[in-house]
């Protein structure tokens, strides 16, 4: 498979790698939708409760992911250079490096979860709520860590099918296991919305089980891996870190912006944060394809870049844009014609609805911007460079929302569809200097070949 991806005809490579990846993240995504489904039968102020804890929960995803990000580009590389040696013990320090990852996130989301609800407005029953879901949460960290770490192990060789069967089974599990431990039955008692959260961490627990099974039958894995390469090995961890961090740092800044556009949101009550996570939660299934996209370039450009294949890189690069803008396209019109029905799914409040609606008539017209991005970031991070997109990110994320937002609803009095307005404003600024950066950035590489 590792010399196939740098031989085998790149549209091909990329609908090979992506179709399977995008195919796991629906189900994952659904996977979302379902808690969401969940904690509407119970109440619009539990609604909001798990929507104000998307922010505090997608640290966990972003640090997990990060450093899969990180493990996947540094292993990709060294296949393409046909050093297996070198690609398995990133691997193997990838995982002991998650040990300790999940020890700190554990105790340190726990810490300062209360805050970070009471800062977004959360008090008394709404606040509660909150807790009862990310406490339990937290407490299944290790098994978020593990997938995506094991999940990057197999990516790296092209593998994304063996991610895609755990997220089909784990949205069915999920059903079953929101069902039982909310609702109670079976010697268990009715838990609520830590309810959802102890299936999704049994989930997981099932996810990690199954994926070490998928990465220990791999060629590089199959021969055994002895105890002695588990120890820390500092210099190993600063490449990790070196590629993983500003990964992790740019999810970071991603989850940072979606606690600022929170606390902005909430500030028009708790029921524009429920009508937000809902509709969040539909345009990630209309942007679910681009993630397939997003992991089939930065494995292509990783392993092709790191063989010096410098023209093929650039033509992963153009391919995904291209394949990416007709997605995109079917994710506006398809969110501009669905809005109203889809929110009807999950909710009959009318105000939750209309809020909702508007959100995702604007989202429609910033997917081809979306787009952009994801595969500019994962064409530098196959390309060892993801630092250019941390610091892009903390102004799309941080800087710009902090100015613009109170800006528009503070002095021109827009409210909720002027947050919408900035957001929209905001993503395709950075996205068309994504554009032109990574562009260039390509030509000059391919240039120096010659």
């Amino acid at each position: 498979m590792k010399q196939s991806l740098l031989t085998t005809p790149i549209p091909a490579l990329i609908r090979s790698i992506a179709v399977p990846a995008s195919i796991g993240f629906f189900f994952n995504t659904m996977y979302n939708v379902v808690d969401t489904y969940f904690g509407g039968l119970q109440s619009s102020e539990a609604l909001a409760a798990l929507s104000l804890s998307f922010p505090v929960f997608f640290i966990i995803i972003a640090v997990g992911s990060g450093i899969g990000t990180g493990i996947t580009a540094l292993m990709a590389h060294a296949f393409g250079e046909k050093d297996n040696a070198k690609a398995l013990l990133y691997g193997v320090q990838g995982l002991s490096y998650g040990v300790f990852t999940s020890i700190i996130l554990t105790f340190v989301g726990l810490a300062i979860s209360p805050s970070l609800f009471r800062l977004l407005g959360a008090t008394g029953e709404y606040l509660r709520l909150a807790l009862s879901f990310m406490n339990v949460i937290f407490y299944g960290t290790a098994g978020f860590i593990f997938v995506n770490l094991l999940n990057a192990i197999l990516s790296a060789e092209g593998d994304t099918r063996s991610f895609r069967n755990f997220l089909i089974l784990g949205f069915f599990l999920n059903f079953v296991f929101n069902s039982w431990f909310m609702f109670g039955g079976l010697g268990v008692p009715a838990l609520g919305l830590a309810g959802i959260a102890l299936g999704t961490n049994v989930v997981q627990i099932i996810g990690v089980l199954y994926m070490w099974y998928k990465v220990r039958k791999t060629h590089l894995f199959s021969g055994g891996v002895p105890l002695r390469d588990f120890v820390p090995n500092w210099k190993i961890y600063k490449e990790i870190s070196t590629q993983g961090f500003p990964a992790s740092l740019s999810m970071m800044t991603i989850a940072l912006g979606i606690f600022i556009l929170t606390y902005y949101i909430s500030s028009f009550g708790h029921l524009a944060v429920a009508a937000y996570g809902i509709a969040t939660r539909i345009e990630q299934i209309t942007l679910l394809p681009l993630i397939g996209l997003n992991i089939a370039v930065l494995t292509l450009i990783g392993q092709n870049n790191g063989a010096r294949e410098f023209g093929r890189v650039k033509e992963t690069y153009q391919k995904a844009l291209l394949y990416g803008t007709y997605i995109s396209l079917f994710a506006t019109l398809f969110l501009l014609v669905t809005a109203k029905p889809l929110m009807h799914l999950f909710t009959d409040d009318p105000s939750i609805i209309t809020i909702g609606v508007s959100y995702l008539h604007v989202a429609a017209l910033i997917a081809s911007a979306y787009m952009i991005l994801f595969m500019s970031d994962a064409a530098f991070r196959g390309l060892k460079r993801p630092f250019f997109f941390l610091g892009l990110g903390v102004c799309r994320q941080i800087i710009l929302p902090a100015i613009l937002f109170p800006f528009l609803i503070s002095y021109f009095h827009t409210g909720l569809v002027g947050v919408w307005l900035g957001l929209f404003a905001i993503v395709w600024s950075a996205a068309l200097v994504a554009l032109w950066y990574v562009r260039r950035t390509m030509h000059q590489r391919l240039e120096g070949t010659h």
